[in-house]
C-alpha cells in the first residue's frame, strides 16, 4: 500500500485525468444503459423453462407469460364479449368459460398472451389492448401483469436519480456531523466517480451479456453508500495520523497504510460474498452478482487512487475549520467499550438472544413469487380480483399450469387432473392454437396462488398425478424451477465463500479465531435480516401499515440470495475496520481489554456514521416502485442496522474479551502457509 500510494502521489495529475475521462464516460453511459437491461429470468435446462420456450415457439403465446383472466357477471352473451377481447390481441390464444364450481352467473375466460418482439416476458401494450376492449364489452380484467402495474403506478415512487440524490443529501448530513468541515465533500465526491465508472463498465458487460433491470438499483445506491464508506475512513484515518504529527505525504501514506490496507481487504470480501451470485446457473441472478461485483471493486480503486492525491493537494484547505472534531478516541464509546469490559457475558448474551430470535423466523421463509393479492391494492384489476374470488374461483386462476402431453392422452389427462385435490379445473382444448407438434397444451387450473402453502402442495400434487405422462410449464413451474436452481448448490457456494473470506482475515488479523467468528456471527446476522423480511413482508407483520402491501406469503426467490450475497461482504466490512483497529491496541499493549477500548474507541463512531450512510441509501431504495425492490431495502437495511449495533457494538467486543489471549494465536506453520506473520 505504501508503494502504491507514493506511485499514485507522484502521478496525482495523471490518475485524477484518467478517472477524470472515466466519470465522463460515465455520464455518457447512464444515458445509454436504460435499452440494455434485461426483465427476464430464464432458466435454460430446467423443465418448467423448456417447456414454456416450447409453447412459445409453437403458438406464440403463453408459457411463462402469465394470462389475463377476463370476468363477466350476468352477461348476456359471455363467450362473444370474450371473443371481442381475444380480437383486440393479436396472436393470443383464449381458453372461454373452462369448468368451474364457483357462482355461475359469474364466467371467466383466460387469455394467454403473446411474446412482444422484445422476448420479455411482459407485454403491456398487448395488456392495454385487452383491458381497452374488455371495457367496451363490458367484461372485468385482472391478472399478474395488470395487477403489477397497478402496484407500480400506485407506488408513485421516485426515480432512481432522485432515490440517489436523497440518499447523497442524508449522506452529506451526516459527513458534516462527522468532519464539520468541507472535507465532507471528498466522500461524496469519490462516491460520484466511483457510480458513474461503474455505470460505464456496466455499459460494456451489457454488450457481452444480459444485465438485469435490479442491478441499476444497487450500483445507484449501495454503490453510493459503499464508496462513502471507505472514503469516510481513509479521510478519518488521514486526519489523525495529522493530529499525531505526520504531515504531507507521509500522513497520507500512513493512512493508506493502515485504513487502505483495511479498505481492500474489505472490497475483496464484498467481492466474495457476490460470488454467491456469480455461480447460480440462472443468467439474470449471474449479472446482478457481476454489477454488484463491479461496485466494491471500482470503490475501493477509486478511493485507493483519487483518493491520496485529492487528500494531499485540497485536504490540509478543506479540513482547516475543526481541525480536531472527531480524532482519536471517542469518549461516548470509549466508555462503552469499559462498561463491556467490565460485564462481558450480559453483552454477548444479550446480543446473541436478539439474532438467535430473528434468525428462528427465517426458518419459515418461503423463496417463490409474492402473493398476487400483494400485487396491488386498488385499481380496475384489484376490484376483478376481488370478484374472481369473491364467486368461489381462487387467486391460482391467474397462474394456470400449462402442461404438454402426446394428443391422444391430453383429454384423458385432463380428467385426471380434475380430481387432484386443489386444481380447480382442468381443460384439453382443441385446435390448432394448443397443438404443439405431437403434443397438445392441456391446462390446469389451481385454486390456490402459488405462494401459499396450499398453492405449492397442489403443484406437488400435480407433479404426482401426471408423472412421465407429460412435462409441467406456465409461469409457476418455471419459479419453482428457477428457485431450485438458485438454492441447489448454496451450501456449497456458501462453504467456498466462508472458505476464502476466513483466508482473507486470517492474513489480515493474523488470528484463526477472529475470522472464524466474524464468518459464523455474519451467517447469524443474515439469518436475522431473513427473519425480518419474513416477519415484516412474507407474514405481513408491517407491508401493509407501512407501505399498504397485504402479506407476501413468499419472497421472490432471487431476493434472499441477493440479501446474503451484499449483507455478507458489507457486514464483513465493519468487522475488518473495528477488528484492525483492536488488533493494532493489543499489538501495541498486549492486554485485550485494552485493545477493545482502544480499538472500539476510535472505529465506534465511524462504522455508526457509514452504516446510517448505506441505511439512508437503502430507505431511498424502498421508495422505489415496485414490491420486489421494496423487500430487498427491507432486508438490507436491517441488516445493517443489526450489524452495526447488536453485533459489532454489543456481541463483537464482548466475545473478543470472552476469549481473551486465544483470539491473537496464530501458529507459525498456519501463518507461514497463508505468508503472514504468526502472532506473538
Amino acid at each position: 500500500m505504501a508503494a502504491l500510494t507514493r506511485w499514485v502521489l507522484a502521478h496525482r495529475r495523471l490518475v485524477a485525468a484518467a478517472w477524470l475521462l472515466l466519470t465522463l464516460g460515465g455520464v455518457y453511459a447512464t444515458t445509454q444503459i436504460g435499452d440494455a437491461f434485461e426483465r427476464r429470468f430464464d432458466a435454460p435446462g430446467r423443465e418448467g423453462f423448456e417447456v414454456n420456450r416450447e409453447i412459445l415457439a409453437a403458438t406464440g403465446a403463453g408459457g411463462a407469460l402469465t394470462p389475463l383472466v377476463l370476468v363477466a357477471q350476468d352477461a348476456d352473451d359471455p363467450e362473444a364479449a370474450f371473443a371481442r377481447v381475444a380480437e383486440a390481441v393479436e396472436g393470443s390464444r383464449l381458453l372461454a368459460d373452462p369448468p368451474l364450481a364457483g357462482d355461475p352467473d359469474v364466467r371467466i375466460a383466460l387469455l394467454f398472451m403473446p411474446r412482444p418482439p422484445s422476448g420479455v416476458d411482459e407485454n403491456p401494450q398487448a395488456v392495454a389492448a385487452a383491458e381497452r376492449a374488455a371495457a367496451q364489452a363490458g367484461v372485468g380484467v385482472t391478472g399478474v401483469e395488470p395487477l403489477t402495474e397497478a402496484a407500480g403506478s400506485q407506488s408513485g415512487g421516485p426515480t432512481l436519480l432522485v432515490e440517489i440524490l436523497l440518499g447523497a443529501a442524508a449522506a452529506l448530513a451526516i459527513l458534516v456531523w462527522v468532519f464539520a468541515s468541507s472535507l465532507a465533500l471528498v466522500p461524496l465526491l469519490i462516491a460520484a466517480v466511483s457510480i458513474l465508472t461503474t455505470f460505464l463498465v456496466l455499459l460494456g458487460l451489457a454488450q457481452v451479456t444480459e444485465v438485469s433491470f435490479v442491478v441499476q438499483f444497487l450500483v445507484g445506491l449501495i454503490g453510493l453508500g459503499v464508496a462513502i464508506d471507505y472514503s469516510l475512513f481513509v479521510v478519518s484515518r488521514w486526519r489523525e495520523e495529522r493530529a499525531n504529527g505526520l504531515d504531507g505525504e507521509a500522513a497520507v501514506v500512513r493512512a493508506m497504510e493502515t485504513a487502505g490496507h483495511a479498505i481492500v481487504v474489505s472490497g475483496t470480501t464484498v467481492a466474495i460474498g457476490l460470488l454467491a451470485l456469480v455461480v447460480v446457473p440462472v443468467p439474470a441472478i449471474r449479472s446482478i452478482g457481476f454489477g454488484g461485483l463491479l461496485i466494491p471493486l471500482v470503490s475501493t480503486l477509486a478511493t485507493i487512487t483519487l483518493l491520496p492525491g485529492i487528500l494531499l493537494r485540497f485536504g490540509p484547505r478543506l479540513g482547516r475549520r475543526n481541525r480536531t472534531r472527531g480524532i482519536g478516541a471517542g469518549r461516548g464509546w470509549t466508555a462503552w467499550a469499559r462498561r463491556l469490559v467490565a460485564h462481558p457475558w450480559p453483552a454477548a448474551v444479550a446480543g446473541l438472544a436478539v439474532l438467535l430470535a430473528l434468525a428462528a423466523a427465517a426458518l419459515s421463509l418461503r423463496p417463490g413469487e409474492p402473493a398476487v393479492d400483494a400485487l396491488a391494492t386498488s385499481g380496475d384489476a384489484r376490484a376483478t380480483l376481488q370478484q374472481l374470488e369473491d364467486s368461489g374461483v381462487g387467486a391460482g386462476a391467474l397462474t394456470p399450469l400449462e402442461l404438454l402431453a402426446p394428443a391422444a392422452e391430453a383429454g384423458a389427462l385432463a380428467e385426471r387432473l380434475r380430481d387432484v385435490e386443489g386444481v380447480e379445473s382442468a381443460v384439453a382444448p382443441e385446435g390448432d392454437a394448443w397443438a404443439v407438434g405431437e403434443r397438445r397444451i392441456v391446462v390446469a387450473i389451481p385454486h390456490d396462488d402459488a405462494a401459499t402453502d396450499a398453492g405449492a402442495a397442489t403443484l406437488d400434487r400435480v407433479r404426482g398425478a401426471v408423472g412421465d405422462q407429460a412435462e409441467i410449464g406456465g409461469r409457476v413451474a418455471q419459479v419453482r424451477d428457477i428457485t431450485r436452481a438458485i438454492y441447489a448448490a448454496f451450501p456449497w457456494m456458501f462453504a467456498l465463500i466462508a472458505l476464502l473470506t476466513f483466508v482473507l482475515l486470517l492474513r489480515a488479523l493474523r488470528s484463526w479465531l477472529l475470522p472464524l467468528k466474524a464468518v459464523l456471527l455474519n451467517v447469524l446476522s443474515i439469518g436475522a435480516a431473513w427473519g425480518v423480511v419474513v416477519l415484516v413482508w412474507q407474514q405481513g407483520g408491517l407491508s401493509e401499515a407501512i407501505w399498504g402491501i397485504p402479506a407476501t406469503d413468499a419472497i421472490t426467490n432471487w431476493i434472499p440470495l441477493a440479501i446474503f450475497a451484499f449483507l455478507y461482504g458489507l457486514s464483513m466490512d465493519y468487522e475488518v475496520f473495528i477488528l484492525s483497529r483492536v488488533r493494532e491496541g493489543f499489538d501495541e499493549t498486549g492486554s485485550t481489554p485494552e485493545a477493545v477500548v482502544f480499538g472500539l474507541g476510535r472505529t465506534g463512531r465511524l462504522v455508526t456514521s457509514a452504516a446510517l450512510i448505506l441505511v439512508c441509501a437503502f430507505v431511498a431504495l424502498a421508495a422505489s416502485p415496485g414490491t420486489e425492490i421494496k423487500i430487498l431495502a427491507t432486508g438490507l437495511a436491517v441488516g445493517i442496522l443489526l450489524d452495526a449495533t447488536v453485533v459489532r457494538a454489543l456481541v463483537v467486543p464482548a466475545l473478543v474479551l470472552l476469549f481473551g489471549r486465544l483470539n491473537w494465536d496464530l501458529p507459525p506453520g498456519l501463518a507461514r502457509l497463508v505468508r503472514t506473520r504468526p502472532s506473538p
